[in-house]
């Protein structure tokens, strides 16, 4: 069976959003690696990770240095390869273009390399065992659901990325090697967004969608079933295909030193920056950099217009300056406005197509659909787990009258912590034992990276008991100590929000939803999940369930209307209901609880006892809290600060959610 489905047989429609504008993008950025790299972003199942694995098939072939591990290119003087030095005439080899998976749960000695174990202790030398940079120089890197990879792995991408090489001083191993390679992403927006750091090193970025044309639909279906029923015969018929793409990229790589890059193109390249208000000057760099290549790729000698426009539709929307939680996009428009309108097409087009060609006799679009076995993350477990987009975030029976009032600009919000020491996945709010940060001592339960110096200092006492007399070291399973680190987790970040009649006032819903929004940016940026309970009008509803998309969190938050009656009770009991099956489904995520209420409770029988009694059975569940007192006017009843005493929970007035309220962060329960 072929490794992957063929790269031309994925290539479809001009439709908004089409698979198109991925093609092209990983193309021009292996016909120019300079470019920086492509981020797809798109809803699951739009074939994003298997279009970037078919994309190493049909790049031309390269030479390398024979026998080093470092690929080294044998035209280069200069070499940065610790293999090296290598004679004028040492051997080369041509070998396929190398594409490199980082998995998200890799570890900071499988990415950089580290010292050989079993070389160190059985022979006691020291050797350097390259890792995946090493392994992707020259290549591709390839990061599926980059946006949940662990801050410590981004921050090796970044360095390797601006400086292209990586250096390794760990362990006695003193190393540097070449690492330029085209960094490829892709990413499902619903599950978090990119770290803006990140999101600025990919040179283009890409939005793709599935087909909303059934009869484009079909031709999905159609030829996943073609390649599952006979792989060998469907690659067969776009081998010619996959030739000819080789062909032309190869000569565009060729090409594109000589492509002319006049003042006019500049200018107009500079000006669409200028428009679209983006930073810095990396936005103007990489979209000549793209123009360049889109003119080598589709032949021409010179940069035209055209060539600034593709360059500019796929290098400035992540880009362009925009509120915190808007998606990114270019307006079209303006784009217009600058360069002046888009020409009709040509009714007699170059019978040369612009991309990878459909080789399919009917002439037919040509589409394909995610390998399940590479994409079955994307397969949701059940509908609990995904947002509803039809569903608006109302409460059962809700009144007629209801108002829905929109928050602010959002603001710096202070940190809020979970109590003591956790063990979740790596993120930037709660303390946590983790793979990365500090060092605090070392441990014997299993857990973290091996400490071998403290291993070899445990083991050395015991050597003449165990009959050593020479030779390798001898080491027990007791041994073995790894080093224990103190760093930052995510954590579930749960809010609790009262949309009753006694928070409906719009200048105080206002205040809430701008605090509000304050903590959800705050989540996006410590890489939270977040999830959404309402309460009024007698009801609660878990109006979005745990995720890790704050956007989508932020759009039900501004929809979410006020009025009614106040059912306290049922929104923490909901809240509790919510915590328990979390810690089932993701166990070391803690919770954080951030309830918004004034603290009144007005709905039904006994609802204030009810109301404390449902506080102290969500503190029997041990989840840190935070009460944000909501109340506002020259007579306050302090229920919000009763409730935190039932809750266990700090009190926060809502007017201290801002940073910049108090100096320094209040952290949940203060550190235990």
């Amino acid at each position: 069976m072929p490794q992957h489905y063929p790269f031309s047989a994925v290539v479809d429609s001009d439709e908004p959003g089409s698979r198109t504008d991925m093609a092209l993008a990983l193309i021009l950025t292996t016909v120019s690696p300079e470019i920086g790299g492509v981020l797809v972003r798109g809803e699951k199942g739009t074939a994003k990770s298997t279009i970037v694995r078919a994309l190493a098939a049909v790049l031309p072939r390269i030479d390398v240095v024979a026998g080093d591990r470092f690929s080294s290119d044998p035209r280069d003087p200069a070499p940065l390869s610790p293999d090296g030095p290598f004679a004028h005439d040492a051997p080369v080899e041509t070998r396929p273009v190398r594409l490199v998976e980082l998995p998200v749960g890799a570890t900071e000695d499988r990415v950089l390399g580290s010292l050989h174990l079993e070389r160190a202790l059985s022979e006691g030398r020291t050797e350097y065992e390259p890792g995946l940079l090493a392994r992707a120089h020259r290549g591709i890197l390839y990061v599926d659901e980059v946006n949940l990879l662990h801050d410590h792995l981004v921050d090796l991408l970044l360095d390797a990325a601006a400086m292209g090489r990586s250096t390794v001083e760990r362990d006695g191993v003193s190393v540097s090697h070449a690492a330029r390679f085209v960094l490829v992403g892709t990413m499902n927006p619903e599950e978090g967004e990119l770290r803006p750091q990140l999101l600025d090193r990919f040179g283009l970025t890409v939005e793709v969608r599935a087909p909303r044309d059934p009869g484009a639909r079909m031709e999905v279906v159609r030829r996943r079933m073609a390649y599952d029923a006979d792989p060998d015969g469907f690659a067969a018929a776009y081998a010619d295909a996959e030739r000819d793409l080789t062909e032309r990229i190869g000569a565009a790589q060729a090409r594109v030193a000589d492509v002319a890059l006049s003042d006019a193109a500049l200018l107009q390249i500079a000006e669409l920056c200028a428009a679209f208000e983006v930073d810095g000057m990396r936005a103007d760099i990489v979209t000549a950099r793209t123009a360049v290549a889109h003119a080598a790729w589709h032949g021409r000698a010179e940069v035209t217009t055209e060539d600034v426009r593709a360059a500019a539709r796929l290098a400035l929307p992540h880009r362009r300056r925009r509120n915190p939680f808007d998606a990114p996009g270019l307006d079209e428009d303006l784009l217009d406005e600058v360069l002046g309108p888009e020409p009709d097409p040509d009714p007699d087009p170059d019978p040369t197509p612009d991309g990878p060609t459909d080789p399919r006799p009917d002439g037919g679009t040509s589409y394909e659909e995610s390998n399940p076995s590479h994409e079955a993350h994307d397969v949701p477990g059940n509908g609990a787990d995904e947002p509803r987009p039809d569903r608006t975030p109302t409460a059962a029976g809700a009144a007629s009258s209801a108002t829905t009032v929109s928050g602010g600009t959002p603001y710096r919000a202070r940190l809020l912590t979970a109590r003591g020491t956790g063990a979740g996945e790596a993120g930037r709010r709660s303390r946590a034992r983790t793979d990365n940060g500090r060092r605090i001592g070392t441990s014997t339960d299993g857990r973290g990276p091996l400490h071998l110096p403290e291993t070899i200092r445990a083991a050395a006492p015991h050597q003449v008991a165990r009959g050593r007399a020479g030779g390798a070291l001898r080491l027990l399973p007791g041994d073995l100590r790894r080093a224990a680190r103190e760093g930052r987790e995510s954590n579930l970040v749960l809010f609790c929000v009262d949309a009753s009649g006694s928070m409906a006032a719009r200048r105080r819903m206002e205040q809430v939803k701008t605090a509000i929004l304050s903590l959800l940016l705050d989540a996006y940026q410590r890489r939270d999940k977040v999830g959404l309970v309402t309460f009024r009008d007698g009801a609660a509803e878990l109006a979005l369930p745990p995720t890790h998309s704050v956007d989508i969190a932020a759009t039900r938050l501004d929809a979410l209307p006020a009025g009614g009656r106040t059912p306290l009770a049922e929104g923490l009991l909901e809240a509790a209901r919510v915590i328990e099956v979390e810690r089932i489904r993701d166990p070391r995520r803690r919770p954080l609880l951030v309830v918004v209420t004034d603290g009144r409770a007005t709905s039904g029988r006994d609802a204030v006892p009810r109301s404390r009694r449902a506080a102290e059975t969500v503190a029997a569940t041990g989840a840190s809290a935070v009460v944000v007192d909501c109340e506002s006017g020259p007579l306050r009843l302090g229920l919000a600060a009763v409730l935190a005493e039932h809750l266990r929970a700090e009190h926060l007035p809502v007017a201290e959610v801002s940073a910049d309220a108090l100096t320094g962060a209040v952290r949940d329960g203060r550190a235990a």
